[in-house]
């Protein structure tokens, strides 16, 4: 499961970054994700809303590189590479929107988004993280959940 330590750094890169208080990520009703440094980085934490959304468990999730969490689609995958190009620069950025997909093939638009670089108090590079606040479902099952709002 989840380091505590890097838990731990999510939490405070957040709080740093935006002024706002983020609380356990673990227990969060919106869904947290977070990539690591990796040239094609690959996702290293995901909080149970976020599973939930992804439809993956831990073990799986964590092996997934980012950018298959949205659909194999150019404009989709350079928008998602612009915020993230982003986020990298100014630190973070809020209201990203996108189309994501699950692991069984579900689309969702996720808005209200906070994009961040995750770094420790030293300034060390950890990754980047997303914050999402509204989850819309795009495909046949409507009347799924879908995810309370989150912070703005």
């Amino acid at each position: 499961m989840c380091d505590p330590a890097y838990a731990k750094v999510l939490v405070e890169s957040f709080e740093r970054l935006t002024g706002r208080t983020l609380g356990d990520p673990w227990t969060l009703a919106q869904p947290l994700v977070s990539h690591g440094t990796e040239p094609d980085p690959i996702f290293r934490y995901a909080n149970p809303a976020a599973l939930t959304l992804w439809e993956m468990d831990w073990d799986s999730f964590t092996k997934l590189p980012s950018r298959h969490s949205a659909q194999d689609d150019p404009a989709i995958q350079s928008d998602r590479s612009a915020y993230l190009a982003q986020a990298a620069t100014k630190g973070w950025v809020r209201d990203y929107q996108g189309i994501r997909i699950s692991a069984t093939g579900q689309r969702f638009a996720i808005s209200q988004t906070i994009l961040w670089t995750v770094t420790d108090r030293s300034g060390l590079c950890h990754g980047q993280a997303a914050l999402i606040g509204r989850v819309e479902r795009l495909d046949a099952r409507r009347n799924a959940p879908v995810l309370p709002e989150g912070p703005r």
